[in-house]
């Protein structure tokens, strides 16, 4: 499971007194805590997916601060938020290509028989069911538009 894996590398930082990813992988480990009480009496479904989806979020918020620290002229802040976001792309799973990810959206088209916009939902959904864990569905959006119009 990938929040043993995530404590076991921690473990593995302290000891190699490794202080910058000891920090991601606590920051890491903080989060997905803080969705396990946010996710209190609720079915949590697949653990792992859990994980990806806290994971995926944190890289994408260190991309905007380093996009936002690097227009600022804060290098510092910047290597800092890079330093994370290597540590948290360790754990999320291989991301499908461009190529790829415009074949998926051609074959799920095909198969909902989607045509315009007015069904861009139902790909989109299908599109996250099959493949959430390896998209960004943010880029993904932008070329079921461009597929779709």
């Amino acid at each position: 499971m990938l929040r043993d894996d995530i404590k076991a590398e921690t473990i593995t930082a302290m000891k190699a007194k490794d202080k910058e990813r000891t920090a991601a992988l606590r920051l890491i480990s903080a989060k997905i805590k803080d969705r396990d009480i946010e996710m209190r009496g609720k079915d949590a479904g697949d653990d792992d997916a859990m994980v990806i989806d806290v994971l995926q979020k944190m890289a994408k918020q260190r991309r905007e601060s380093i996009t936002m620290y690097e227009e600022g002229g804060r290098t510092e802040l910047a290597e800092q938020e890079k330093t994370e976001l290597a540590v948290i792309e360790e754990f999320l799973p291989q991301q499908m290509d461009e190529a790829e990810t415009k074949a998926a959206i051609e074959k799920i088209k095909a198969e909902t028989g989607a045509e315009g916009m007015k069904d861009m939902g139902k790909v989109m959904g299908e599109l996250k069911a099959r493949h959430g864990t390896q998209l960004d569905m943010g880029r993904a959006s932008g070329w079921v538009k461009e597929s779709l119009s």
